[in-house]
């Protein structure tokens, strides 16, 4: 990687994705971004930004061309819950501007990164240990896009030989990007609120174990990935990978061992417990192990420790 676009820059992996990528490469890391969300502070001043619409084709093209894009990270995305309330929209971006980016990749001759999910799995998908390659019928337009944007990626390598690499991420947790409208973000704002002193109202069931990954692990497996020998990838579209899988009531005991008087309760969110029952607690990545190498750093304690810490630098308790 030389010069890399990313596509969806300010969003919850991008912002930190682009800040990482422009520490480890001298080349043009680009910072693409929509009307209305245009990168801010660090993101804006460490390196350029153009506009990249991931529904404009042509726009894409353009800044590929102008910067000798040799990668596309294409983040663009709506999260679980919010496109399960605008399918349509849901759709467009992560089916349609797939495409788009594909067919730009394909004329340039450009390396693409397009994070799937654990979203792709649904209720016949073997919840533990969930397989690298097993059944994908998931009952969200989320995961419907997922599976076919893994089905799309798979195609341009196979029928273009477009160098597509993606990553089944689970929840993402960072005390950088606030909650966003995902199933497991409420792992993200228990924090948040843990460290305000507030009591937190927790939307997800107790018992309800799903996979989770500190942003860390997940920058490091997104750059990993994509710096992989093609010639020991049997995978590509996409590899399951895992740090730790937990329930909310192990996720707040684990923090009160370091703020003692937190509290919560429970007001289960219909909408996110149907999606979040629907996925796997746990996932086998034995292949991303073998095939790149993968292995994450943090655990849930250690996790745990620097979200605190990290948090109460930046929220003033």
């Amino acid at each position: 990687m030389k010069n890399v676009l990313i596509i969806g820059s300010t969003g919850q992996i991008g912002t930190e994705l682009t800040l990482e990528l422009r520490k480890r490469y001298d080349g043009n890391i680009v910072a693409g971004y929509i009307p209305g969300a245009e990168p801010k502070g660090d993101l804006l001043e460490s390196g350029p930004a153009e506009e990249a619409d991931i529904t404009d084709a042509k726009q894409i093209a353009e800044v590929v061309s102008k910067y000798k894009i040799d990668t596309i990270y294409n983040l663009a995305a709506l999260l679980s819950a919010v496109a399960e309330v605008k399918p349509q929209l849901a759709w467009k971006v992560g089916m349609d501007g797939l495409f788009n980016v594909l067919e730009v990749a394909r004329q340039y001759q450009c390396a693409v990164f397009t994070p799937s999910s654990i979203g792709v799995f649904g209720n016949n998908t073997p919840k533990d240990k969930t397989p690298q390659d097993t059944i994908r019928n998931p009952r969200t337009m989320y995961g419907v896009t997922k599976v076919g944007g893994e089905l799309l990626s798979d195609y341009y390598h196979i029928r273009f030989g477009v160098d597509t690499r993606s990553v089944r991420f689970p929840g993402l947790i960072s005390y950088i990007a606030p909650p966003g409208g995902g199933t497991t973000d409420y792992a993200v704002d228990i924090y948040y609120e843990a460290v305000r002193g507030n009591h937190f109202t927790c939307p997800i069931a107790a018992g309800t174990f799903m996979d989770m990954m500190y942003m860390p692990d997940a920058l490091h497996a997104a750059i990993q990935l994509m710096e992989a020998d093609p010639a020991r990838l049997v995978h590509r579209n996409a590899f399951n990978v895992t740090a730790m899988s937990f329930d909310p009531e192990i996720i707040y005991h684990n923090i009160k061992r370091y703020i003692p008087s937190f509290t919560m309760e429970y007001k289960v969110d219909p909408l996110r417990q149907a999606i979040a029952d629907s996925w796997p607690n746990s996932l086998d990545d034995s292949c991303a192990r073998e095939e790149w190498d993968w292995s994450p750093v943090y655990d849930l304690d250690t996790m745990t420790q620097d979200m605190i810490a990290k948090l109460q630098g930046r929220i003033g308790k």
